[in-house]
């Protein structure tokens, strides 16, 4: 619970690998990240907006059917699905935005892979009246087309990046590339817990409210014996955001689901905890898929949110530290999952929170109904029913 350390570094991962002309704009970052902190007027602020603005707090859902589905454990879903803009990225951005209106920084720069934290930045940089600029993959453009839309209608200007694998690690390296030449006006919206120290300290630290939130519930609704929490990780914003505030508690299991995509041994995945190496990506080290020479490997998830060969370096202390387990699913077992759950409690999810579902559904089936586990909906489905409709058709099979 204490990391980062005054470098940025949890345990061996973490810092700050970046240009020397970034220190400075970092360290004026932390400085301005820490006085918003202690100031009474910008927490309330805060409070204000995720609670009328977002939407918060979002629901403890108690999925009944779904429960008895299984046979098993009582299924719990943390509903961030329900907040504005459709995901848990909104805690984030509102968080940064008003942390950006602090520094009197008027021009936003972000990165986006399936396009929620594209549309949750262009979202509040229209409420806050700020320029808004958010690079974004041509492949990831192609696959998340309705979200493209939406940005531009909240006045965004959405970069097509073309390089590489044309998903999220392309678009978050153009979009340092643009902060680099524009640190003194522009202000970098990271949407995920990854890039050099201060980014995965601020983003864990403002999607914590789903954790704290959670812990609450628990009580207030009387909730025993809660044996496990699950949540998808790519970058790991959700993830931590759920699970950091249960660190201490260790009679509760915390479930990290990385996507596997067409298996482990087939290449095309994006566990990049479960396959990866320690390595350097987006300004900070961490594990990363990468091949034998060190050069970053391509990911790949059905879930354009998870298609990411890196992750947040706080993720790879905790698994490093066993204070987090961490598995993955694949495509099938996520589609499978999605169509359950949308089926028994009439809940599209994210493809991201498909997996963490995929994964949470076999343990539950393996517990009496005495125990409870909690997974997060990290996100709605709307934006993935493209996705879902080509898969139905190229597998051939039926929705019914």
């Amino acid at each position: 619970m204490t990391v980062p350390d005054k470098k940025g570094y949890y345990g061996n991962y973490g810092g700050r690998f970046v240009p020397e002309t970034l220190i400075p704009v970092l360290k004026e970052l932390e400085e301005a990240y820490h006085k918003f902190n202690k100031q009474p007027e910008q927490q309330a602020k805060l409070r204000w907006n995720l609670r009328y603005y977002a939407g918060r707090p979002t629901p403890l859902y108690y999925a009944e059917r779904l429960s008895k589905e299984m046979s098993g454990a009582k299924i719990y879903l943390k509903r961030e699905d329900l907040l504005h803009t459709g995901a848990h990225k909104i805690n984030n951005t509102i968080g940064q935005i008003l942390l950006a209106d602090f520094m009197n920084k008027n021009r936003i720069i972000a990165e986006t892979g399936a396009g929620q934290h594209g549309v949750a930045a262009a979202t509040v940089a229209a409420k806050f009246k700020k320029q808004c600029v958010v690079f974004m993959g041509a492949e990831d453009m192609h696959r998340q087309s309705l979200n493209v839309f939406k940005m531009r209608l909240l006045g965004a200007e959405v970069r097509e990046v073309t390089s590489g694998s044309k998903t999220l690690k392309e678009a978050t390296s153009e979009a340092i590339r643009d902060w680099v030449a524009n640190a003194d006006n522009s202000y970098y919206l990271i949407g995920s817990t990854v890039g050099p120290h201060p980014y995965p300290m601020i983003v864990r630290n403002f999607q914590s409210v789903i954790g704290k939130e959670v812990k609450r519930q628990i009580s207030r609704l009387g909730i025993r014996n809660v044996t496990h929490l699950f949540a998808a990780v790519g970058g790991g914003s959700n993830s931590i955001g759920l699970f950091y505030p249960f660190l201490a508690d260790s009679t509760i299991k915390k479930i990290g689901v990385e996507a596997a995509g067409f298996g482990l041994d087939t290449g095309k995945h994006a566990a990049t905890l479960a396959c990866g190496k320690p390595g350097v990506l987006h300004g900070s080290l961490s594990y990363v898929l990468q091949n034998i020479d060190g050069q970053i490997l391509n990911a790949y998830s059905i879930s354009a949110g998870l298609d990411y060969p890196g992750v947040g370096p706080e993720h790879s202390f905790l698994k490093e530290t066993r204070q987090v387990f961490y598995t993955s699913v694949t495509d099938s077992e996520a589609m499978n999952a999605l169509k359950l759950l949308t089926l028994c409690e009439g809940i599209i999810p994210a493809l991201e929170s498909a997996h963490a579902l995929a994964a949470a559904l076999p343990i539950a089936k393996q517990l009496s109904s005495e125990k409870a586990i909690i997974v997060n909906i990290s996100g709605r489905g709307d934006k993935d029913i493209g996705i879902i409709s080509e898969y139905y058709d190229q597998n051939k099979k039926e929705i019914e």
